[in-house]
C-alpha cells in the first residue's frame, strides 16, 4: 500500500492518554493558541508543569487560550503568553533573547507552522519555507543554550521537539537537485503550489506537489542533521531532539481551502480529534534518550 497505506493504518491506532508528570518543569509551546499546541499545553498544565509559555502571534488570542486552559485544569498562574511571529526574523531573535532570561527551560515544542495554497514571499523565501523551515530551525537553535543550561543545573536532559508530518512519505522534492535549493524554491515560476500544477522535468508529468509537504520534508532532514551535530559536539547539557508526527488531525490548518471528496471524508471520519493528536506532542516532550534524532509517530519511534 506504500506511503498512503502507512498513513491510513496509523490513523486507527489508539494513542495512550498522557499520565507522566512534568512537575517543576518550564515548557514552551509555539503556535499554542489553537489546535495541537493548545491541547498539548493544556496537558502540560494538567500534568503539573510549573510554567507553560504559550508562544503566539496574537497576544489577545493567546490570552483567550490561557483562560481556557485555566478553566479546564483549575490551575492558575501557570500559563504565560509571549508574542512570537515566525514570519519575522526580528521577532524570532527577540523571543530567543527573552528565553535567555528564564531561570529554567526543560522542554521547547516547536509546533507553529503554516499551510499556504498560493505563492507568497516572506523575506527572501516562499512563506512556508520561511516559517516552517528557516525561522523554526533558527529559533530551535537559539534556545539550545537555555535548554543545555537547565539540563546541567537539574541533571535532566532537555527536550527540543519539532511538530512534523507524515507527508514526507508522499512528497516529491525535485528542487533537491538544484545547485542552490533555497534559490530554486524561491522561484515562483517553478513552484508547485496547491492551487496549480507545474510541469516537473524530473518526472515528465505535472506534479500536484504542495509546498507544505516540501517544507515538512526539509524540516525533518534539518532536525535529523541538527541531532547528529549535537551528538558529535559532546557538549555538556544533553538535549534530546526529535520530530513528532501527530497524524491527520482535525485542526484549523488548511481548513479554509477547498478540498476534494476524499479530503472532506477523511477530515470527518479518519482524522484524529485535536486532543488525541496532541498526545503525540506530550509523548515527544517526555524525551527518552532513545528518541534523540528520531521521527516519532503514534507515540513511538517511527520511520
Amino acid at each position: 500500500m506504500g506511503g498512503m497505506g502507512k498513513i491510513m493504518r496509523s490513523q486507527f491506532i489508539s494513542l495512550p492518554y498522557p499520565t507522566k508528570k512534568f512537575t517543576g518543569q518550564t515548557i514552551i509551546v509555539t503556535g499554542s493558541n489553537v489546535g495541537l499546541g493548545l491541547e498539548a499545553a493544556r496537558h502540560f498544565v494538567r500534568l503539573d508543569a510549573s510554567k507553560v509559555i504559550l508562544a503566539v502571534r496574537t497576544i489577545k488570542k493567546g490570552e483567550a487560550a490561557a483562560a481556557s486552559i485555566e478553566e479546564t485544569t483549575g490551575r492558575k498562574g501557570v500559563v504565560d503568553v509571549w508574542e512570537l511571529d515566525l514570519c519575522q526574523s526580528e521577532s524570532v531573535q527577540k523571543f530567543a533573547s527573552r528565553v535567555d532570561t528564564l531561570n529554567r527551560l526543560d522542554v521547547f515544542m516547536a509546533n507553529a507552522g503554516i499551510m499556504a495554497k498560493t505563492f507568497t514571499k516572506v523575506g527572501d523565501n516562499e512563506s512556508q519555507i520561511t516559517v516552517n523551515v528557516i525561522n523554526t530551525m533558527l529559533l530551535g537553535i537559539m534556545v539550545l543554550p537555555a535548554l543545555r543550561a537547565s539540563a546541567i543545573k537539574y541533571n535532566k536532559p532537555g527536550v527540543l521537539s519539532f511538530t512534523g508530518s507524515f507527508v514526507h512519505y508522499v512528497t516529491e522534492f525535485p528542487e533537491r537537485n538544484a545547485p542552490n535549493i533555497f534559490e530554486e524554491l524561491a522561484d515562483e515560476s517553478k513552484a508547485n503550489m496547491a492551487d496549480r500544477y507545474v510541469f516537473n522535468p524530473q518526472t515528465g508529468a505535472n506534479a500536484n506537489v504542495t509546498r507544505y509537504n516540501v517544507s515538512k520534508m526539509m524540516e525533518l532532514l534539518a532536525v535529523r542533521e541538527l541531532a547528529t551535530k549535537m551528538t558529535e559536539s559532546k557538549k555538556d547539557g544533553q538535549v534530546i531532539v526529535s520530530v513528532v508526527n501527530p497524524g491527520w488531525v482535525k485542526t484549523n490548518m488548511g481548513s479554509g481551502e477547498k478540498s476534494g471528496l476524499f479530503a472532506a471524508f477523511g477530515r470527518r471520519f479518519i482524522a484524529r480529534e485535536t486532543e488525541v493528536g496532541s498526545r503525540t506532542l506530550v509523548h515527544a516532550a517526555e524525551g527518552g534518550p532513545e528518541t534523540h534524532g528520531q521521527y516519532l509517530s503514534d507515540c513511538k519511534i517511527g520511520e
